[in-house]
């Protein structure tokens, strides 16, 4: 009889697709699990950057190129006398800044320039954001904080006056490293703003960021 049953028994066939029920029925942890760490195609696409966006890298104009770049005289011309010591030392380091010597006399002429060509540069280029762009206002605000930040050593120097020894070397040792920061941050701003690049000056940037905004 157990034979005969067996005999007669018909296998019923699979549906090819699954049930409704079956479709709208939770899926497995495991299968959830496996889902949450591969994303879809199509959420993984949307982070790939496309390379035709013209303003992922925007082109900054000639003029402002200029007078990014003209900026970053302001804080050297207004610090070189941190360079007397290497200056005297070296005279060979003399030859590259002759071209700006003329500058340096207009510069000195009076000792009201400096301010002056501190407000002009603050208040007609950083806060007229009608008139220049956003480049031109960030290398502006860079040069002039990187000018504010003069003010630390020329409070030591005129603290602090050692005639000879130990004093008057770390006295030449600081000048001249506030030289050497005030010629680097000349020849790189200059060169990345005619280049069309973003100089990040150490110390300034981040104030020139949030004055600019």
């Amino acid at each position: 009889m157990a034979a005969s049953s067996l005999l007669s028994f018909t296998p019923r066939p699979l549906p090819l697709l699954p049930s409704k029920s079956h479709l709208l029925s939770p899926l497995p942890f495991q299968a959830r699990q496996y889902l949450t760490f591969f994303p879809s195609s199509s959420s993984y696409c949307s982070f790939i950057p496309h390379s035709n966006d013209k303003n992922s890298t925007p082109s900054i104009e000639p003029p402002d190129r200029i007078l990014s770049a003209a900026c970053y005289l302001y804080p050297f011309l207004d610090g070189v006398q941190y360079g007397r010591f290497v200056l005297s030392q070296f005279p060979i380091l003399q030859v590259p800044l002759r071209p700006i010597a003329p500058l340096l006399h207009l510069f000195r002429a009076s000792p009201v320039t400096p301010i002056l060509i501190f407000l002009t540069l603050y208040f007609a280029v950083v806060r007229n954001p009608s008139s220049f762009s956003r480049y031109v206002r960030f290398n502006t605000m860079q040069a002039i904080a990187l000018d504010v930040l003069l003010i630390f050593p020329d409070l030591l120097d005129r603290s602090f006056v050692p005639k000879d020894g130990v004093g008057m070397g770390i006295v030449q040792s600081l000048d001249s490293t506030v030289f050497f920061f005030l010629l680097i941050s000349l020849v790189y701003g200059s060169t990345a703003c005619l280049l069309g690049q973003v100089p990040r000056l150490p110390f300034v940037a981040d104030a020139a960021d949030r004055q600019v905004m």
